[in-house]
């Protein structure tokens, strides 16, 4: 069974590897993750956040309900067009034990190529929220947390809270 890791754990601030096969345990690993997305109410999760050190996640579109499961996903692409949207995550939680939300500035779209769970290779053109959830889970897959796209400021309110969890 998977366990969410979260914020200070040091998993979530690794680089993960390229996943070179397809294994029952990546398959087993994603569907549980989609099932642990449905149930904490995300809309996204990368491998890192369960404590595991590979390139693959699972997201889904919220306006269409579609779920993807991607390896080795990549942003091949990012749009000029950037928007300012509140941002939560599963692994920064505060004192209620629900995700801390803050406003982070990305590309309104992106295009992503990525391996599906067949191994077939896949890509598109995502805009608005799945483009936005597409940049926040690969950010995981380099170490990269939300809160560091945040001013010194904002991230120390933030961080107040998920000390407070803890």
């Amino acid at each position: 069974m998977l366990q969410m890791k979260l914020c200070g754990d040091l998993v979530l601030r690794e680089k993960c590897e390229p996943v070179d096969e397809i294994t029952p345990d990546v398959l087993s690993a994603m569907d549980e993750m989609v099932k642990m997305m449905a149930e904490q109410n995300g809309v996204g999760l990368a491998a890192p956040q369960v404590g595991i050190t590979k390139r693959f996640l699972v997201m889904m579109n919220p306006d269409s309900g579609e779920v993807f499961k991607m390896v080795n996903p990549k942003i091949t692409g990012r749009g000029t067009k950037t928007v300012i949207m509140e941002e939560g995550c599963l692994s920064v939680l505060g004192p209620d034990n629900l995700p801390v939300f803050a406003n982070v500035s990305r590309p309104d779209s992106v295009t992503v190529e990525w391996i599906d769970e067949q191994g077939h290779p896949c890509a598109a053109e995502m805009s608005g929220l799945p483009a936005r959830i597409i940049q926040h889970e690969t950010d995981h897959l380099d170490g990269v947390l939300f809160i560091d796209y945040l001013s010194p400021v904002k991230r120390e309110m933030v961080m107040r809270k998920v000390r407070r969890h803890k």
